[in-house]
């Protein structure tokens, strides 16, 4: 697939000039304490729901630590997009607000867990690419699978209307 195609989000090019940066090029780079500490966030693994926190000034994602690995972080993922783009307590917000926070949390992700910077090297067509994401990203199967039919689909758009 021809990548300059395919057109980014103001979000994932955000995400992508974070990381680029802070020089996070490759997938090994993507180490959750390296990335949480440059937002001065820690990190807690307990048995219970994973979660962001703010109290005061000190900063926490909680990450379930009876889920395996990968799990934790696609979580960490999602609760630092609460933690870096959100505002508010979700129990006290409407229905409608809490729903757009998940739905960004759910875009920010994919993006911050397979960066289009990063995605953008390998060969779009190499049959074992969703092994391949999932193993150096350390994601799901399903998250590589979502981000390529995401890219995929809009790389269709930009070829229909160019």
């Amino acid at each position: 697939m021809n990548f300059p195609q395919y057109t980014t989000t103001a979000l994932e090019d955000w995400v992508s000039n974070w990381y680029i940066k802070r020089k996070f090029q490759y997938p090994l780079d993507l180490k959750l304490r390296k990335i949480a500490m440059q937002y001065e966030i820690f990190i807690h693994y307990k048995p219970f729901e994973s979660r962001y926190a703010r109290f005061g000034k000190y900063r926490e994602i909680v990450l379930n630590s009876t889920l395996d690995r990968v799990t934790q972080r696609e979580q960490f993922f999602h609760e630092l997009c609460h933690a870096i783009r959100h505002v508010g307590k979700q129990t006290m917000m409407p229905e409608a607000f809490r729903e757009l926070q998940e739905r960004d949390a759910q875009h920010f992700t994919l993006y911050a867990a397979l960066p289009f910077h990063m995605v953008k090297k390998y060969d779009l067509d190499d049959p074992e690419l969703l092994d391949r994401w999932s193993y150096d990203f350390k994601v799901s199967y399903e998250l590589c699978d979502e981000r390529l039919e995401q890219i995929k689909r809009r790389a269709d758009c930009t070829k229909m209307y160019t």
